[in-house]
């Protein structure tokens, strides 16, 4: 009981304490932290508020050519919006998205924690080259990943044709990125390769962390390397999982450097995707930037609505 008694304070340290409050709050603190916070206020309307809110203005405007040499932007109320959702190939390039966030997350996932476990198991003999090894594709800039899967998917010039020939598995050179399909997988191996090293890292790092004496109990009861996984492994993995999904789908649905590079959105628009489609409407010929807008808002909501789902129904539920 004595230890949940009050304890008696001296008159000098009350006294202290509500000297120190009352400083607090002479100074004005809340001012203070806006002071101090200012700097980053000013960065963050600059260069991230205005140029959303500009977007969003933009939406509602008709912007074309002859607009922007003017600088008289009539507004067009939901017109931008009613021609998005009209133009079949937006549903075609958001279809694409889909498809290929969906394939891309899932490879990243399960290519990340395959590899993290054989260099988990194998620490002594693996860990310091591969650890150097699988951090190269991440460095790569995302252009340059994209112009160097290009070359290696080339019809006359790629090494893929060259080493597939020399193997004797094709009797003449792939176009590989003529084909719609082989095209749309060209540009998710380019995608997944730079991107598998980010999972890589974090279950690499997070399977560093699952004490050995967990599985040493395991053995001892007889258990085997799947229930291993299923039941110490993965259960403890489960929060590093839920933070790259909402991270990796994000990213994936941003996808633009990776077409641009190796397919440019061909053949014919069969690689058109939400990213892509903005950038050409927007900075292509006819450049109905208020077309591009209305599509950069529409995927900023998508994106939005996905991470929220994400956080509410598999991050919020991991127990950590």
């Amino acid at each position: 009981m004595g230890l949940l008694q009050k304890p008696n304070l001296s008159d000098d340290v009350v006294g202290a304490g509500k000297s120190a409050k009352r400083r607090r709050k002479e100074l004005g603190p809340s001012w203070l932290a806006l002071g101090m916070n200012f700097p980053t206020l000013v960065f963050f309307v600059l260069i991230l508020a205005y140029p959303i809110l500009f977007a969003g203005y933009l939406s509602f405007h008709e912007v074309g050519p002859r607009q922007l040499r003017s600088g008289d932007y009539a507004f067009s109320g939901l017109k931008n919006y009613a021609e998005l959702f009209s133009d079949p190939v937006f549903w075609k390039s958001l279809k694409n998205t889909a498809l290929f966030v969906t394939i891309t997350v899932v490879l990243e996932v399960v290519i990340g924690l395959a590899i993290a476990l054989v260099i988990n198991e194998n620490r002594i003999k693996l860990s310091r080259v591969t650890k150097f090894l699988i951090l190269v594709p991440w460095a790569v800039p995302p252009i340059v990943n994209g112009f160097l899967w290009a070359f290696i998917f080339n019809t006359q010039f790629g090494y893929l044709n060259r080493l597939l020939y020399q193997m004797g598995l094709i009797e003449d050179h792939v176009i590989w990125l003529g084909e719609p399909s082989t095209a749309f997988m060209a540009v998710i191996i380019a995608y997944v390769w730079r991107t598998v090293p980010f999972n890589i890292l974090l279950y690499h790092a997070a399977l560093q962390g699952i004490p050995d004496h967990l599985y040493e109990a395991a053995e001892l009861d007889g258990a085997t390397a799947w229930e291993k996984f299923r039941y110490i492994t993965l259960p403890l993995l489960r929060p590093i999982i839920a933070v790259t999904l909402v991270l990796r789908t994000t990213f994936a649905f941003m996808i633009f450097d990776e077409i641009f590079a190796i397919t440019q959105g061909g053949p014919g628009n069969d690689t058109w995707v939400a990213a892509w489609y903005t950038y050409k409407t927007s900075l292509q010929p006819p450049f109905n930037i208020g077309v591009g807008a209305a599509s950069a808002y529409v995927l900023a909501l998508i994106v939005g609505v996905i991470a929220i789902a994400y956080v509410r129904y598999v991050y919020a539920k991991v127990e950590y």
